[in-house]
């Protein structure tokens, strides 16, 4: 536990505006994602603001298919 908090605190962690500029997903796309388990979960920052792992972003486009 203490290794994947080392990791989380050395991560850049993006606010939603810039998820959805990196994926080009609305903002009721990624909750609607989210709610089926088809995108990362961000982490709670304090107990409103909450932000995504850059890797958890950079590893789900990793798995697309390009168009």
């Amino acid at each position: 536990m203490a290794d994947k908090m080392q990791r989380l605190v050395a991560e850049k962690h993006l606010r939603r505006l810039a998820v959805q500029e990196l994926t080009g997903l609305s903002r009721s796309t990624i909750y609607d994602l989210m709610a089926k388990g088809k995108f990362p979960r961000p982490v709670h920052l304090t107990e409103k603001a909450v932000a995504w792992p850059e890797s958890a972003i950079a590893d789900w486009l990793s798995q697309r298919t390009p168009a």
